[in-house]
Order: structure tokens, then sequence, then C-alpha cells
């Protein structure tokens, strides 16, 4: 099979051929159709983070059709469709894979970092973990989902939002797009920040009902002047904008951390304390949520903005995503 593997941190992806995998007990074999390229990736590939293993394959958002099955397997049978998260495995019997935190399992492994991931023609899964991709729900679209829509959803959820609420996405990207769309459809109102005119337009497209460009205004102030936000979720990789984040909060309001700055991040503790603010993180969410999620897109509720590439594409990609010019977000297609 094609793949596309990191044999050195700060070094391309190589495109290689490699054996295609076989299934073991409890396993699938995935003809990879899909697999999203996330911001995630970016931070192994630069080596951002302590790497437990290389070479390695890359990617944790593909899709794709079971083409084996090994034994034991029941969830699936050839034929179907599913895919796999940046949740490879957990433990399934821990306190947190039993009380809706699976993240957090001792024995979590995560796809494309810790064992290889999907931007490859061939990924074996556990069958446990895998989720379906719902009829009509195309593969390039569906893709995305299995991490920021998925990382979205979960952050909206976290913040408690409710319908009539007012909720502030920072970060018009991959996640924020999602995050916009997800809060519509729970009845929300959204105020969306970045910066220039295309990803605003884009919000606005998106069904944003205010939009602000950081450049011309101070988003903190303006949306606390304007009675403050319930919640405000921060997908933007610099601190100012969680500085921003919780200036915009109104009594009793949330503020969800997601982006990656980087560096630590300074809060004033006497006005959170004062004001009732909670301040929440979120990685990823559960394979549950990643069900409803899909679910939200099947009913047409929200759509991925994709642009699809070729495999050996990929460290193009990455060049596009260091300068930040990527409106959407692209996924890897294989035939």
């Amino acid at each position: 099979m094609k793949a596309a593997v990191l044999h050195k941190p700060k070094s391309p992806l190589r495109i290689e051929t490699r054996d295609v995998p076989r299934p073991g007990k409890g396993e699938i074999l995935l003809k990879v159709k899909a697999s999203g390229v996330c911001h995630t990736d970016l931070h192994i590939a630069q080596g951002d983070w302590p790497l437990p293993r290389l070479p390695l394959i890359l990617g944790h958002e593909a899709v794709g059709v079971v083409e084996e099955i090994g034994s034991g397997v029941v969830e699936f049978k050839r034929g179907d469709r599913a895919g796999v998260s940046w949740i490879y495995s957990t433990c399934g019997a821990c306190e947190f894979c039993q009380s809706d935190r699976e993240r957090f399992c001792p024995a979590f492994v995560s796809t494309g970092m810790m064992v290889d991931g999907g931007f490859a023609e061939y990924l074996r899964v556990p069958a446990s973990h895998a989720v379906a991709v719902p009829p009509g729900l195309g593969f390039g679209e569906a893709a995305p989902l299995y991490c920021a829509g998925l990382t979205a959803y979960r952050a909206v959820k976290l913040s408690g939002a409710r319908l009539g609420d007012t909720v502030a996405v920072w970060g018009v990207g991959g996640l924020g797009q999602c995050a916009i769309q997800i809060a519509k459809a729970l009845g929300a109102r959204v105020i969306a920040v970045d910066l220039g005119t295309a990803k605003l337009d884009l919000a606005r497209k998106l069904g944003a009902d205010r939009v602000i460009d950081a450049s011309r205004e101070p988003p903190g102030k303006a949306i606390a002047s304007e009675g403050g936000a319930h919640a405000a979720l921060n997908f933007a990789p610099v601190a100012q904008a969680t500085t921003q984040g919780f200036e915009a909060l109104r009594t009793c309001g949330t503020l969800v951390l997601v982006s990656l700055p980087p560096g630590n991040l300074e809060l004033p503790i006497v006005g959170a304390i004062r004001k009732g603010i909670r301040v929440l993180t979120c990685a990823v969410g559960t394979r549950q949520d990643l069900r409803e999620v899909l679910a939200l897109a099947a009913a047409g509720k929200i759509r991925s903005i994709v642009e699809p590439c070729k495999l050996e594409e990929i460290n193009g990609v990455f060049d596009r995503m260091r300068e930040g010019s990527i409106l959407g977000r692209v996924v890897v297609e294989f035939r």
C-alpha cells in the first residue's frame, strides 16, 4: 500500500510502499477513502510533542470501507462504511471509560501518533472503536467530523450552551466552522471572531449572527458591551484570544479552551471568582459524541468545508497550514 511516513521530526513525510496490515482478533481493516489533515498532524510532524515511535504514519480522521474483519468481530461486516478518530483504543472498563471521559483512560492509544494512522491506503482498527459513517454522508465530508467536528461538538456540549444563549467562537478554521454550525443547530446566537474578511464572510454563510474582525475592534470588550457571552470557545492558537474570550463573558459564563497556543496562560483569578466564571478544557470527544455529530451532519444541520488533495501533496498542505492560508479542512482522498 502507499503511505505518507514520518521518519524524523521537522522533516518532510516520505511517500512509501508498505505492506498492507492484516486484521487480528477484534479488528477490522479499512480501505481508506478519505483522511482529514488536522493541525495536530502538523504538531506531530514538527516534533512539537514527544513521539513514542518512529517511523510513523500520521492521520486520525480516516474513513473508508471495511475490507476484512478479524475473528470475533460482530460490529461490522465487509463492505460497511466506518472510520476512526484520535481515540484508537481504550480499556473500556476504567472510571474514565465508564463516565463519558474515555480520552483520559490510562490505556488510551492515539491514532496516527502511538500507532499508524490514516495517511495510507489501508488502516487496521479495533472494531470496538470504529464508528460507522451514516448513509448519505460522503467520505470526504465525513472525514473531518472524526476530529474537527467531534472536538467542536464536545466543546459546545461542555459549555452548556442552551437555546437563546450567546456563544462566541474565536477562530473560524476547521473546528471553529463546525462549532458555529453546531451552536446554531442548538438555537444559540453565535458571534464569530477572526482576522480578515474571507473567514468572517464564511462564518456568516455558516450561520454566525455577528462577526468581529479582531484587527479592527477589541472583540472581548465589544461582546461584553452587548451583554456578554454565555460561552466563549477558543479555537485560535494565540494566547490573546483566550484573554479576549474571558473578557467577553457575562456573569457565570463559561470559557472553553481547545487550541494549543505556545507558553502558559494568565487569567485574572479574582475576576473569575467574582463573576463565577467556569474555565474548561477540551481535547477530543467520545465515540458517542462522534455518533451524535455525524447524525447532525447526516441530517444536514452541519457541513464540512472540504478541499481534497492527493497523498503526494501532504507536505505542501503542511506548508499552507503554517501560513494559515487554508480556509476549510484539507482531506486526502484515495481512489
